[in-house]
């Protein structure tokens, strides 16, 4: 016979961004615990709102599994005595695990014999196991934030209230934090009441009477269910940000939508501006008609029922119309000063104490972005578009609207300067050079938006790891490796850019230099940040499926083309499928182990005697020139490859290390010149095969 095992955590209300991982990691710390205390059990399900983290198993076995232990104790020779009997270490060994000296045994391990002993070990009862070790699991759950507010000094997410703990209807006494765990539990904070559960087979059920909705997905369905009876009732479309429905469902236990409405005066904003103001500030869903134009409503969700909804509208409405008030002032006051003028005051904002005000970062930006533009062949007009953008990038930065709504930079800026006649190219570029702000984010469309976002991204690493600033473990206060994985992003799918990265830092770092802002030697901070992007590409890779190994050796070899290091890792893992890449992979590897051992790059034609080398120095010159020529990763690959078998037969028939000391450097010299061709595409010595 199977039985239910139940476990509620109650807390004051858990941050929502936090729910639904602290839930998943509580089950999964409850599975990990039940396997390694030997109890079967058929599914675990996992309840949470922001008020309680609850797992409620099913299946779970009466006691533990019984198991056989083998043990080991010491050597034949210390556990025998002279006459053959069981010696004092033998017999004590023995008593110390419990077992009768007459069921050891001896068994040889590695050519010595040691005594074993065979110990059956009896299951406890389920429900001791839990009452001595499941606060175990309490114990171990982690939070990014955690809070201390009782004697024992215990860390939490938020203050523990209450403790359920049930076998099937038995209490099984668990303490944590204070708090020993009973049959009580808390219904809806205003709408509930302390109700008594009888059996966990119960549990969702009783809370649901206490208007409590303990099934995340099934509240958020809930949420989802009501928005569109709201949409058909009223003809609206309701545009539904999956983040803003997640933090919803984690904030309230009893989901109720609300509508509401504002003045048509506020639809004057920009769009993003009213959206902001609902969704980032308040929670609330935006409301369009089918053509995707706003509408003076919104949707917000209420913790509670249904009654006396239109109050609850009403306060809503009333902080929506504060808060589109202080937007509508902001939006005014700052259309009165000329973008000359904000300039000006970005001279008195400090970017870093060690860098200087926002002006000289703009400064920095402005010269870094037109050295980025010399490089990727823009035309005339695009010349004359990244000169204004560069030279006005960041002045929204000084406006009000920006104080009140940072996540507005960019946008803001693009709808002043159109505001104040700038070209519409110029303006798209200005909220270009914050994208991406996030992984699901737009990339810029323009290659002068791209520009500008590369050239902040670099100024802001180069400067950052050119005065000491760098990441530590897992803490990155600057956000640079949220910055490097941006320039990782736009370097790859702004191909048409053609931007080398190490070309990118090398001009950066002469920017910040001629500032007179890089405190560490050039070369220091240049070795420090190709490391950096290494280690971003790795992640990127790693998260692409490839393998290890053919992460290493690409990432060992040439990576300022990003796109065309993905092609060849690309490359690598088809080839690694094929039976004749371990021969070509041992073919380079074996140039490489002699290239080393050359003094001189330069290859005498006249001095290649026999008709292998001269063979091999011909597979070497058409696969350089056909590597030149090459369109993709794939195309340099099958050029290298095809100097496999000519590399095969002169290692086969040619003694490269010669008494004639001008023939043996030739030799090692072909060598050198086959190996940086070949590391010019990968490391191939890194590639593991099966079995070695």
């Amino acid at each position: 016979m199977t039985h239910q095992f139940l476990f509620e955590i109650g807390c004051e209300e858990i941050p929502a961004r936090f729910v639904r991982n602290a839930a998943k990691q509580f089950t999964e710390k409850t599975a990990k615990w039940f396997e390694e205390q030997r109890i079967s059990f058929e599914e675990i399900q996992t309840f949470a709102t922001p008020r309680r983290l609850t797992v409620a198993a099913t299946g779970v076995a009466a006691k533990q599994n019984d198991q056989v232990e083998l043990l080991r104790g010491p050597a034949a020779k210390i556990a025998k005595t002279e006459d053959g009997s069981w010696s004092k270490a033998a017999l004590g060994f023995a008593r110390k695990n419990g077992v009768d000296p007459i069921s050891l045994e001896l068994r040889e391990e590695k050519g010595t014999e040691y005594i074993y002993a065979v110990k059956q070990v009896i299951g406890q009862g389920t429900q001791e196991v839990i009452a001595h070790s499941f606060s175990s699991v309490l114990e171990s759950l982690t939070f990014p934030k955690t809070m201390r507010w009782e004697a024992t000094k215990t860390k939490f997410i938020r203050p523990i209230r209450w403790l359920v703990c049930l076998f099937d209807s038995q209490v099984i006494p668990v303490s944590f934090a204070g708090v020993t765990a009973d049959r009580i539990t808390r219904g809806h904070r205003f709408l509930g009441n302390e109700i008594v559960i009888s059996n966990a087979d119960q549990y969702e059920l009783v809370l649901k009477d206490q208007f409590v909705d303990v099934d995340m997905d099934e509240r958020q369905n809930k949420i989802r269910h009501q928005l569109l009876e709201l949409e058909k009732q009223n003809g609206w479309h309701i545009p539904i940000d999956l983040e803003l429905l997640e933090e919803v469902t984690q904030l309230v236990e009893y989901p109720t939508v609300v509508s509401g409405q504002f003045e048509t005066e506020y639809l004057e904003l920009p769009k993003e501006v009213l959206i902001t103001t609902m969704r980032e500030h308040q929670r609330y869903f935006p409301v369009q008609d089918q053509s995707g134009t706003l509408l003076p409503y919104f949707v917000t969700i209420r913790n509670g029922d249904k009654n006396a909804l239109r109050y609850v509208s009403q306060g809503n409405e009333k902080v929506l119309r504060a808060r589109l008030a202080d937007a509508q002032f902001f939006y005014l006051e700052d259309q009165k000063w000329s973008i000359e003028n904000a300039k000006q005051k970005l001279e008195h904002i400090v970017y870093q104490e060690a860098l200087g005000s926002m002006a000289d970062r703009v400064e920095r930006g402005r010269k870094l972005a037109l050295a980025l533009g010399e490089l990727t062949g823009l035309s005339k007009e695009e010349r004359e578009h990244l000169l204004r953008a560069s030279s006005i990038a960041k002045f929204d930065q000084v406006t009000q609207m920006i104080g009140e709504f940072p996540e507005l930079e960019g946008y803001m800026g693009r709808e002043y300067a159109l505001l104040q006649g700038e070209n519409p190219k110029v303006a798209q570029a200005l909220y270009e050079q914050v994208l991406p702000r996030h992984a699901e984010d737009e990339l810029p469309t323009s290659r002068i938006g791209a520009i500008l976002a590369l050239a902040d991204r670099f100024d802001s690493l180069v400067s950052g790891f050119g005065i000491g600033l760098s990441v530590s473990g897992s803490q990155d206060p600057y956000g640079f490796r949220k910055k490097a994985a941006v320039v990782v992003q736009l370097l790859l799918h702004h191909d048409t850019l053609n931007l080398s990265l190490t070309k990118c830092i090398d001009l950066a770092l002469e920017v910040v230099e001629e500032s007179g802002k890089l405190i560490h030697p050039k070369s220091e901070v240049k070795a420090e940040l190709q490391e950096f992007f290494g280690l971003r590409l790795k992640a990127l890779l790693t998260e692409s499926a490839i393998r290890y190994d053919v992460i290493d050796a690409v990432l060992a070899s040439e990576i300022d083309n990003l796109p065309f290091v993905l092609q060849k890792a690309s490359v690598l893992m088809e080839c690694v499928q094929h039976n004749h890449f371990k021969s070509e992979t041992e073919g380079f590897i074996r140039v490489a182990n002699l290239a080393t051992k050359g003094n001189q790059h330069t290859v005498d034609r006249a001095l290649l005697e026999a008709s292998e080398e001269i063979k091999l120095y011909e597979a070497w010159s058409i696969a350089s020139e056909e590597a030149k020529q090459a369109q993709n990763a794939m195309e340099v690959y099958k050029a290298l490859s095809r100097m496999v078998p000519s590399i095969h037969s002169f290692f086969d028939h040619v003694m490269v290390m010669v008494d004639r000391e001008e023939i043996k450097e030739n030799r090692l010299a072909l060598l050198k010149n086959i190996d940086q061709l070949v590391k010019s595409f990968a490391v191939f010595d890194s590639i593991v095969f099966e079995g070695e």
